[in-house]
């Protein structure tokens, strides 16, 4: 049972009851270096209701749920809510959220040398809300705040504007659940966003900030300091940033939790995951935990050479104590060097926001980080178009990258899992 939050750097709690913890209460507009996490009991997680939704699957082991709760309102009104926000929310994308496919990609193991007693698994996120995974980190934050107006706690709807900095899928998937439950949104994009995004991103609703990257900016991206200004003025961060928002990581558990109950005891290796800001491998982390897989699975966080800010806050990690690491973000997790360039645009972020729970998720499973070369990127890419019927896009498929950079060290009969996570589209850098 959840029970609230606690901050990872200065240990600060945050009841479960608290309306809109979005960040630790110590965080300010100059020290930023906090995040909440989850916090649990420490008995079992409930096993899933037999439902595709996974946000009635798993609603008994997440923080919205455990708000809504304690707040007075009944389990049977929780279910109705997902289910009428799920529908508005197909209404406007086509789909709502639904269980996602784990399959053996036989061509693709084949072609990377696997024997039949191993291979690559592929959880396929391409086909949900907004083209990715995004949408599932943001689902939990909206059921937050609809319990909360439910419930006379927040101001309503039009009051308040939502915010994130973004370009890509967490933009389109946070417009998509702004219109759905017909709430405001400001999206903080650079000049030189897609068209095809931006055009998008305007059918939504959404009003769109560009913000220029200046000569004597701050370290760091330019969107995500705006999009901080904005939190500051007011708005809600509907953001996939752990420090910003922390309740992102609470959706974004339903997918780990999907693989565990997916793989239903067979042994894995590895789990290579894709890392830009670290909300996915932070929450994938967290619900294997939970759930379990047998054996439990090395984690690989994975990026890119154009922009490898975990792998360098790895190194110095090791160098500080990784058991002492929250005292050292100001040392560790710094803002990338150059622009990030690759084809893998999704995870170029500037610093890997999240750094700390993905640490969490490496030592906690025996994993590494994994910098794959621009050539890994754009073969795994073509690799995964070819051998297998799934449209992932060059962000997508960066988990395959780095099982590729790796395939070396990795056994021919070890099972090993990597994640679809960003549909690809015309306007999709290849």
């Amino acid at each position: 049972m959840i029970t609230g939050y606690r901050c990872a750097v200065c240990a600060a709690a945050v009841p479960i009851t608290t309306v809109g913890p979005w960040r630790c209460p110590n965080a300010t507009a100059r020290d930023r270096r906090h995040v909440l996490r989850i916090e649990t009991d420490g008995a079992p997680a409930p096993p899933p209701d037999p439902d595709t939704n996974p946000f009635v699957a798993y609603r008994a082991r997440m923080a919205w749920h455990g708000f809504a709760t304690a707040r007075g309102m009944v389990d049977a009104d929780t279910v109705a809510l997902v289910r009428q926000l799920d529908d508005a929310i197909a209404a406007v994308d086509g789909t709502g959220f639904r269980t996602t496919p784990l399959a053996r990609a036989d061509a693709l193991s084949d072609a990377l040398g696997f024997t039949d007693a191993g291979g690559v698994w592929v959880k396929d996120e391409t086909a949900g809300v907004g083209g990715s995974h995004k949408a599932r980190h943001l689902m939990g934050v909206l059921l937050h705040l609809e319990v909360a107006e439910g419930l006379g706690l927040m101001p309503r709807r039009d009051a308040i504007r939502l915010a994130i900095a973004s370009c890509g899928n967490a933009a389109l998937a946070a417009a998509t659940l702004a219109k759905a439950a017909r709430r405001p949104l400001d999206v903080f994009i650079p000049p030189d966003a897609d068209s095809a995004v931006v055009e998008r991103l305007t059918e939504l609703g959404a009003g769109l900030v560009v913000c220029a990257r200046a000569a004597d900016d701050p370290p760091g991206d330019p969107c995500i300091h705006q999009f901080r200004a904005a939190v500051d003025a007011g708005a809600v961060p509907f953001s996939v940033q752990g420090p910003d928002d922390a309740l992102c990581l609470d959706g974004g558990r339903t997918i780990g939790w999907e693989l565990a109950a997916q793989l239903d005891g067979r042994a894995v290796g590895r789990v290579f995951v894709q890392v830009g800001g670290g909300a996915l491998a932070t929450a994938i982390g967290d619900a294997l935990g939970d759930g379990g897989v047998a054996p439990p699975a090395r984690i690989h966080a994975v990026q890119v050479a154009g922009c490898a800010p975990f792998a360098r806050a790895w190194a110095c990690a090791h160098r500080v104590g990784v058991g002492q690491v929250q005292h050292h973000w100001a040392t560790c997790m710094q803002p990338w060097d150059t622009v990030p360039v690759s084809a893998a645009t999704g995870i170029l972020d500037d610093e890997t926001y999240d750094w700390l729970g993905v640490v969490h998720a490496l030592v906690a499973s025996g994993g590494t980080p994994i910098v794959a070369t621009e050539d890994d990127v754009v073969k795994a890419n073509d690799l995964a178009l070819r051998t297998t019927p799934i449209p992932v896009d060059p962000t997508g498929s960066a988990g395959l990258a780095g099982l590729r950079a790796l395939r070396r060290s990795v056994g021919d009969s070890e099972c090993a899992i990597v994640l679809f996570t960003g549909r690809f589209r015309p306007f999709t850098t290849r």
